[in-house]
C-alpha cells in the first residue's frame, strides 16, 4: 500500500501555538516534506508567542527569529488562524476532523506556585504575569504592583528570567527608552522606588540556572553593586572543581561569578542569596500588603552533579516590598489528550504522542508542552526539528494518521461569527506598532488590547 492512499494528498496538518516551537516545526516539514499544507491556530489575533511576550525588551536580537517565522508564512502552503482558540472556539475533536495530523506547541501557560502561606499577598506576583507586563500581553496589561512603594523587591528564582526581571527593575530608565517596552510600564518603572533586589535561590551558587550572558549583563549594570556572601561562592567553586573542571560554560559562568561586578559603593544592588527556600509571605499589620519574606536556611547534601538543598530547621526574615516568583511554568491539560500533571507535559515519544505504551495516530508535540518548560529558543529549534522528523519518517513509513472526514474548519469559523486574523493581517498590525514606535523613538509601540489590534484591519 502507498503512502498516498493512507494519508489524503497534500497531508494537511494543524498546529495549536504559534510560537517558536510550532514555526519551527512547520519550517523543517515544508522543506523535509514539500506535500504538506499547514494551518497554525492561536489564540491571540498576533503570533510569536514567547518571542514576542517573553523575550526581554533589551535582548532585541533574539527576536531576530521572527524574519525566519515570516519567511515560513509567506510559504503558500501555510495559513494563520490568530484570534481562534481551540478547545473553545473548535475543539481537538474538530481539527482531528479536518485534517491529517494534529501538533501541539501551545506552550506552558500557568505558574508554579510557592505553595506557602501569604502567597496571594498584593505584591506577590510570578515573573509570568509581571514579563507579560512589560512586554505587552493582553492578558497582563492590568498588572498592579507596589513598585512607588518600595526599594526593595525578591524574586524567587536563579534563572534567566530572574535575572531580566532584575535587570528591567534596575536599568536606567533612558536605556529601557529605546526599547520596545510598553508606554504604560515605562510610566510605572520612572515612578518606581525600588533600588535593591535580591535574587534567591534554595541551592548554592554552582547550581544556579542562569548563563554567563545574562549574568554578565547583570554584572554590567550602571551604578548598581552587587552583593553576596563571596566566601561562600569562592568556597563551592573551590569544592565543585571535579564538576566544574569538565563544564566550559559552567566555568565561564562561575569565573564572572567570583569577579562580581566592577561598581562598588552604589545606592543600587542587586544581591545573589543562597540556600534560601522561602516558607512564608509577610503581611503589614492590618494589611494585605507585602511587607517581608521568611525562608528556611538549607545547606546541601549529595554527590557533586545532583546537589539537593535540604532544610535546616533554621529560618530568617527579610524586609521587601514585592515578591516576583520565578519557579517555572506548568502547562495545561486540553480535554481528550493525554497528560502528565506531575512533570506538567504530554507524554510522548520524539514528539509522537503517547496513551500509555501506545501511539496517538497522527497527534504530535513540540516545545515547553513536548519536553517540559526548560530551555531556550535555540533549544525548542532542535526539539521541534525532532518532531518534524518524526513526522516525516512516520509518513515516510506509511503509519496510519488521522482519518479526516471534513473539509469546512473555515465553514465552523464562518457560522461561530469568528474572525480569524491571517499573516497578511498580523503585518497590518505589526506596521501600525511601527508606526507608533517611530514617533515615540523605539523600535515599535505594541497594541496591548485584543481591539485595537482588530481596529487596524
Amino acid at each position: 500500500m502507498s503512502v498516498l492512499t493512507k494519508v489524503s494528498s497534500p497531508f494537511k496538518l494543524a498546529i495549536v501555538g504559534s510560537g517558536p516551537a510550532g514555526f519551527y516545526t512547520a519550517h523543517r516539514l515544508l522543506k523535509e516534506w514539500p506535500n504538506t499544507t499547514i494551518d497554525m491556530f492561536d489564540s491571540l489575533p498576533v503570533p510569536h508567542g514567547l518571542v514576542r511576550f517573553g523575550v526581554a525588551p533589551d535582548h532585541p536580537e533574539v527576536k531576530n527569529v521572527m524574519t525566519t517565522f515570516d519567511k515560513v508564512a509567506e510559504d503558500d502552503r501555510f495559513r494563520f488562524l490568530g484570534n481562534v482558540t481551540i478547545g473553545k472556539n473548535i475543539s481537538i475533536k474538530e481539527l482531528q476532523n479536518n485534517f491529517d495530523a494534529v501538533l501541539l506547541s501551545y506552550g506552558a501557560s500557568e505558574d508554579r506556585k510557592m505553595g506557602i502561606v501569604g502567597e496571594d499577598t498584593y505584591g506577590v506576583e510570578s515573573a509570568r504575569n509581571f514579563v507579560g507586563w512589560y512586554n505587552g500581553h493582553p492578558d497582563y496589561r492590568n498588572l498592579h504592583l507596589p513598585l512607588d512603594d518600595t526599594d526593595t523587591a525578591v524574586v524567587v528564582g536563579q534563572g534567566n528570567v530572574a535575572l531580566d526581571i532584575a535587570r528591567i527593575l534596575l536599568s536606567p530608565i533612558d536605556d529601557l527608552r529605546k526599547t520596545d517596552i510598553t508606554e504604560y510600564a515605562l510610566e510605572t518603572l520612572s515612578k518606581s522606588r525600588v533600588k535593591h533586589v535580591h535574587v534567591v535561590g534554595r541551592r548554592g551558587p554552582v547550581q544556579v540556572s542562569f548563563t554567563s550572558k545574562e549574568l554578565r549583563e547583570q554584572m554590567a549594570l550602571p551604578n548598581v553593586q552587587f552583593n553576596a556572601d563571596m566566601d561562600f561562592i569562592k568556597k563551592e567553586i573551590a569544592e565543585s572543581q571535579a564538576l566544574i573542571s569538565k563544564n566550559r560554560p559552567l566555568k565561564r559562568l562561575m569565573s564572572l561569578l567570583e569577579k562580581g561586578s566592577p561598581t562598588k559603593n552604589s545606592d543600587k544592588s542587586w544581591t545573589a542569596k543562597f540556600l534560601r527556600s522561602p516558607v512564608e509571605v509577610l503581611k503589614r499589620a492590618n494589611e494585605n500588603r507585602v511587607n517581608g519574606i521568611k525562608y528556611e536556611i538549607n545547606r546541601l547534601e549529595g554527590p557533586l552533579d545532583q546537589r539537593k538543598a535540604v532544610g535546616t530547621g533554621e529560618f530568617e526574615t527579610q524586609e521587601c516590598g514585592i515578591v516576583l516568583t520565578s519557579i517555572g511554568y506548568k502547562s495545561v491539560p486540553i480535554e481528550g489528550i493525554p497528560f502528565d500533571s506531575r512533570q506538567g507535559r504530554v507524554p510522548n515519544k520524539y514528539g509522537k504522542i503517547l496513551d500509555g505504551e501506545k501511539e496517538l495516530d497522527g497527534m504530535y508535540a513540540a516545545g515547553w508542552l513536548k519536553r517540559g518548560p526548560t530551555g531556550v529558543i535555540v533549544t525548542t529549534m532542535s526539539d521541534a526539528y525532532e518532531t518534524a522528523d518524526t513526522i516525516v519518517d512516520d509518513l515516510k513509513n506509511g503509519k496510519p494518521m488521522l482519518k479526516p472526514t471534513h473539509d469546512d474548519i473555515q465553514k465552523l469559523l464562518e457560522e461561530r461569527h469568528i474572525r480569524p486574523v491571517s499573516y497578511r493581517d498580523w503585518k497590518k498590525i505589526e506596521a501600525a506598532e511601527f508606526a507608533m514606535g517611530e514617533k515615540l523613538g523605539k523600535p515599535r509601540e505594541k497594541f496591548t488590547k485584543i481591539e485595537d489590534m482588530l481596529s487596524v484591519l
